[in-house]
């Protein structure tokens, strides 16, 4: 196995003809909501204050972009060197997503144009939460930024900037490491203040900020297994057969979710919210569903540990991180809107325009991952896979010169 290279290909591709106009609707409709305001292509109301991009776009995109950071804990704090050749994909991703978190935030905002108000000291809120969610993921833009640049760097053959930038390095990391330990938590901190308007089963004054960060870390290690098995599958026979690495991954998640189980089964018990859940009466039976959805969705991939070989098999290592990516969404989604309920009559749900626009979002990190996994080095390339592709142009080569000959006799 080599060092990473680009995969190369055409740029233009199945994948880029049907996510594309899905980006550029989004990019559209965004401006739409930028000149002619929220309302125009939001179905909120005095009740919703936000809805599908906060709970989607940022708590759920955001913890979908946890895998740089999960990885950065597993390779530079737990010392684990093996699973280095899966971080720059995942700082890839973690970088998309992240941004187009921030990015939601944005739009999402009634009067965008005070979000300079944000960064001009004297003009802090710092009472309140989003503060300091907000600042943190700022910073952690940055850092992942940097995380990636050497990327670049390489690339282009700026060594100079790149050995500069290697030497704070180790301080990046670290930074990178703590920064969604805190903003991560503060999303689940953020409901709190929501009160009784979040139904007894999601909320928690004690752990909503345990099981955010724990659902952080889920999605982190599920969407390297999700992502890593996508591209093993899109360009076989280029790319190192990770499997190995992805079944450790799932093992760890396993592990975690455990935890998250029993702490979220343990607070239940400790405030005496089961029969919302157990006994599947009219007024929570809806609510019963959807927290035994949640609890199947994560359990479903522990029985990776019991499967024998088939633990280590690709397809059900991907739905295994499928069905643990979706039940940390779905927490998420039904503590910060599905499962709020503000009274007054105050009905939400998504218009087209929102829902088309966070479509987009993921349609923009899709083409983008994408064209950047082509052109610049993120993937490890297989040696034997380049040397067929060399091979294979200089037959092409030949044969084009061979015609050319025979024509001109």
């Amino acid at each position: 196995m080599s060092n990473p290279r680009p995969v190369g290909g055409r740029l233009i591709s199945a994948a880029i003809l049907f996510f594309g106009p899905l980006a550029v609707i989004c990019i559209l409709l965004i401006l739409k909501r930028l000149v002619f305001g929220i309302g125009s292509v939001t179905a909120l109301n005095g009740g919703y204050p936000w809805g599908l991009w906060i709970a989607f776009d940022l708590l759920v995109g955001t913890g979908f972009a946890c895998g740089g950071w999960a990885l950065a804990w597993t390779v530079y704090i737990f010392n684990k060197g093996k699973y280095h050749p899966l971080v720059r994909p995942a700082l890839l991703a973690s970088l998309f997503g992240y941004s187009l978190g921030g990015l939601s935030i944005t739009i999402d905002m009634g009067r965008y144009w005070h979000l300079p108000y944000f960064y001009i000291p004297g003009q802090f809120n710092t009472n309140s939460v989003l503060f300091e969610t907000a600042v943190c993921m700022t910073i952690y833009i940055c850092v992942v930024t940097l995380e990636f640049a050497p990327v670049l760097l390489g690339y282009f053959g700026l060594k100079k900037w790149f050995n500069k930038l290697n030497k704070v390095m180790f301080f990046i990391i670290a930074l990178g490491a703590l920064l969604p330990m805190m903003h991560q938590s503060s999303m689940g901190s953020l409901m709190i203040a929501a009160g009784h308007k979040v139904h007894p089963v999601w909320q928690s004054y004690e752990i909503l900020p345990v099981l955010s960060l724990l659902t952080a870390f889920i999605m982190g290690f599920s969407i390297v297994i999700f992502e890593g098995s996508l591209v093993r599958a899109g360009l076989a026979g280029k790319t190192p057969d990770e499997r190995h690495l992805f079944t450790q991954l799932a093992k760890v998640t396993a592990v975690l979710i455990g935890l998250f189980l029993l702490v979220r089964f343990g607070e239940l018990f400790y405030h005496d919210k089961l029969h919302y859940v157990v006994g599947f009466d009219k007024l929570n039976k809806f609510e019963a569903w959807m927290f035994w959805m949640e609890i199947w969705l994560m359990v479903l991939p522990l029985l990776t540990l019991f499967l024998g070989e088939k633990k280590s098999d690709s397809r059900w290592l991907f739905v295994s991180a499928l069905s643990m990516l979706l039940g940390a969404a779905l927490w998420r989604m039904n503590y910060s809107l599905i499962m709020y309920n503000p009274g007054n009559g105050y009905k939400y749900f998504p218009s087209a325009e929102e829902l088309l626009i966070s479509i987009g979002f993921v349609s923009i990190e899709i083409c983008a991952y994408i064209l950047i996994i082509r052109l610049f080095p993120v993937l490890p390339v297989l040696k034997e896979a380049r040397t067929e592709k060399s091979e294979k142009m200089i037959a092409e080569k030949a044969a084009h010169s061979a015609k050319m000959s025979g024509d001109k006799a």
